[in-house]
This record gives C-alpha cells, structure tokens and sequence, in this order.
C-alpha cells in the first residue's frame, strides 16, 4: 500500500507505548527502555514514552521513531498530556522525535493556547506534533493549528465523552474521512484483531499499550479473578 504521508518519520505499522504506574517497580527508565527495546526487536515501527528521563534512556538503545510526553498534573487545570512548552522543550531536549499533546479544549496553564503550543514545537523545538484528542470538534482544531497526526487517546478519558469506551473506532473513522492529516488510534485495542480492524478503518498507525506492556494491570486482573 503507498504511503500518502511519506515525510513524517514515522513508519505506517505499530506503536507501542512503554509505560508504568507511577508506583510500579516497572517505572524505572532502564526498565522501560527495555520494554522499548523489545518492541522495537519484535517488529513496532515506534515507541511512546512518558517524561524526559525514560525519553532519554529509550534513546539510547533505539532509533527508531519516539513519541515523547509528559504528563503533568498542574492544580487547577485538567490537561496533562505536555500541557506547557516548557515541558515540551524539556522532551525535545532529549531527542524524542515526535511530542503528543493533550489538544482538548480544556484551559491551559500560563494562558497558552493549542496553536501556541503547536507553533512553539514546530517552529522552536523543530519537532512534530501528535495531538491527543476526544471529539471531532477538538479534532478539527487541532488540524486547523497545525498538528501532523491526529490520535484518538483522550477518546472516554474527557467530560465531554466519560460515556464512551475506547477504542474510539467512530471518533478514528470521522477523522480519516474529514482531515488530510494521519489519524493515530490509540486506547482500547486489546487485541492483534482490533490493531487490524483500525488499520482497515484507516489509521496511519495503531498505539497499544496496556495490553502489551501493562504487566501490573494485567496481574491484577488475573489475581483478582482467581481468589
């Protein structure tokens, strides 16, 4: 299949996001930069890190493309996926190749907006932008202030869509028929079966992480069924 998008330094395929609770002996960067490392061995066309430390550290083992975050919780505001350009400067700094912002209309701190975000990452930090988004309506935006992919993460994870369930498969279908721009589904897909029926849908690329690398969740979940 030609790729429509062959300037964007990310491969059409997999993506596997290596994160762990923040109390979790798995929440170390080396750790993570394994996970990292495997996912890459096994075939991920590229990898999503949270904070600049595990960015770093991934870094190191890989060179394949990385989609660094930050998730910050700043009293007051509920955006928390880079929601500053100083925490995207911070990722820029260690070498992640693409930076995924939360793209919601939500209030943001230090009175940044979405387009000041995106232009500081473009035209600063010369770096690519994946905006997290929950609706069509923060979708749209998000093209209009220049994001390079679109993803569907926040999708059941905002007041406005608290009622749906990721995947968002309808929210990823109205993306691809509506924005020139690479529609990303993420959040919810818990199987190769669901990775694909995305693809078939049009996503550019597909982010699994839980069901990959969320060694404690999957645990709980076994344990707490077999006592």
């Amino acid at each position: 299949m030609t790729n429509k998008y062959p300037n964007l330094l990310l491969p059409k395929g997999l993506i596997v996001s290596c994160q762990a609770p923040t109390d979790s002996p798995l929440n170390h960067p080396e750790v993570i930069a394994a996970m990292a490392q495997a996912s890459i061995n096994q075939g991920a066309v590229g990898v999503r890190i949270d904070t600049p430390s595990h960015i770093r550290a991934v870094r190191q083992r890989i060179t394949q493309p990385i989609i660094g975050l930050w998730k910050q919780q700043i009293p007051g505001f509920e955006v928390y996926i880079t929601p500053r350009c100083s925490d995207a400067e911070a990722i820029a700094q260690v070498e992640a190749d693409i930076i995924a912002i939360d793209a919601t209309l939500r209030k943001r701190p230090e009175g940044e907006t979405l387009a000041t975000l995106i232009n500081f990452i473009h035209n600063k930090l010369g770096k690519r932008v994946m905006a997290d988004v929950d609706t069509m309506e923060v979708a749209k935006a998000a093209a209009v202030a220049g994001a390079d992919f679109i993803a569907t993460t926040l999708y059941g994870y905002t007041e406005e869509t608290k009622v749906e369930s990721p995947p968002g498969f309808e929210l990823l279908k109205q993306i691809v028929e509506n924005l020139a721009i690479p529609a990303i589904c993420e959040g919810g897909i818990t199987s190769p079966a669901m990775a694909k029926k995305a693809l078939n849908l049009g996503a550019y690329a597909v982010v699994v992480g839980t069901d990959i690398t969320g060694i404690d969740s999957k645990v709980k979940a076994y344990s707490t069924r077999l006592c």
